[in-house]
């Protein structure tokens, strides 16, 4: 079995809780009321998204030729 690895951005949100996306898996999103619960959601999710990847053939997405930058900017 093969291991990947991905990214993920937690939103702390207004209400409570975060929102967490993998930007490499486009439309991946989740949400937990704790860190530990949105990692543990997200790992899940991701699992779900790339098992429908698989379950219809399609390409599954890495993070192999992924540069990552953070940016800053002026407003």
């Amino acid at each position: 079995m093969k291991k990947l690895t991905y990214k993920i951005l937690l939103r702390k949100e207004p209400e409570g809780g975060y929102t967490v996306i993998v930007p490499t898996l486009t439309g991946c999103v989740t949400y937990g009321k704790t860190i530990e619960e949105a990692i543990k959601m997200a790992k899940e999710a991701i699992d779900l998204y790339l098992e429908s990847l698989i379950e219809n053939g399609e390409e599954i997405p890495t993070e192999d030729k992924t540069l990552e930058y953070t940016l800053t900017v002026d407003i």
